[in-house]
């Protein structure tokens, strides 16, 4: 069987579900497990994403606005690797190659039999939905049956272990400037992790928030990991936040409560990994509670930020 992956999340379920063998391609963002990133990408931004969180947001709403996609797929490649099966997505147009895009390329490819399996995920349960879709088409049912037990055993057991603690109130912040709270899957990871959720509602796209929303709330901890960004990228986008009046106030600020996290590998990518994310976040609200050996790898604590 060969597979194609036009998706991080996508590239993690087929390797999670055994197949990481079989993939002969890949999307330019994805590099997870490691061995993948020998593979051929096959995808790559229309234009090159340049500047800060700001610049960015403006210059994807841009070419958004003017009704271009933001990524191509090579139909060229497509037809060279003759794949089985060609995983992809549409639930956001900005994240990745889209179920259209994909579409468009193999029309270019006379005679293609490829199957397009196209994930959607909006929730933790539309991810689960979105393993055994993926199994399905790989004809190995079992094997998503046996991915999403394992998922849902380690989400469990974080929740277990933060029961009977006291749930700190969080803040996730997705996108620094403008400021974005997470939606979709992060307010039940959250709830899992034994928070309790400022902003953001699950199942829906994440949204906008001001910083007055932030301040006025005041929370215990503040988590931000913008999607797309590593620790190390996140860090130089934080004085965009640090720099506002009124954020050595913050509680959170005071008390060391603010968390960097990895918000590329880990928290926007909808993959078998956000069983870690659950982990990763109750490191971050319980300290000296849990430890599942995540610090200073999925996330880092914010130092000497106030202003």
């Amino acid at each position: 069987m060969r597979i194609v992956s036009l998706i991080a999340s996508a590239t993690e379920i087929v390797s999670g579900l055994g197949y990481g063998h079989c993939l002969v391609a890949r999307s330019h963002e994805c590099d997870n497990p490691k061995e993948v990133l020998a593979l051929p990408a096959i995808t790559s931004p229309k234009f090159k994403l340049t500047g800060d969180s700001r610049d960015i947001d403006a210059q994807v709403k841009q070419v958004v606005a003017d009704g271009l996609a933001v990524y191509h797929v090579d139909p060229e490649a497509l037809e060279r690797l003759k794949p089985d099966v060609i995983v992809t997505q549409d639930q956001c147009e900005v994240c990745a190659v889209s179920l259209a895009d994909v579409e468009r390329a193999v029309c270019q490819w006379a005679g293609a039999q490829a199957k397009i399996v196209s994930l959607k995920p909006d929730c933790l349960a539309d991810v689960e939905a979105d393993i055994h879709r993926v199994a399905a088409a790989l004809g190995d049912a079992a094997a998503g049956e046996r991915l999403v037990e394992r998922m849902r055993g380690t989400i469990t057991a974080v929740t277990h272990a933060t029961a009977k603690l006291r749930k700190p109130r969080i803040a996730f912040v997705e996108w620094i400037e403008p400021m974005m709270s997470g939606g979709n899957w992060m307010p039940e990871l959250i709830a899992a992790a034994g928070g309790e959720n400022l902003f953001g509602e699950a199942g829906k796209h994440s949204g906008y928030m001001r910083t007055e929303e932030l301040f006025a709330a005041d929370p215990d901890v503040i988590i931000v990991a913008p999607c797309g960004f590593d620790i190390a990228r996140t860090l130089e986008e934080m004085p965009l936040l640090t720099a506002q009046p009124g954020w050595s106030k913050l509680a959170a600020v005071r008390n060391g409560r603010v968390a960097i996290g990895d918000g590329n590998l880990y928290f926007n990518r909808p993959s078998p990994g956000l069983a870690e994310t659950t982990e990763i976040i109750a490191e971050i609200l319980h300290p000296g509670e849990v430890d599942f050996g995540h610090k200073d790898r999925g996330w880092v604590p914010l130092t000497g930020t106030a202003h």
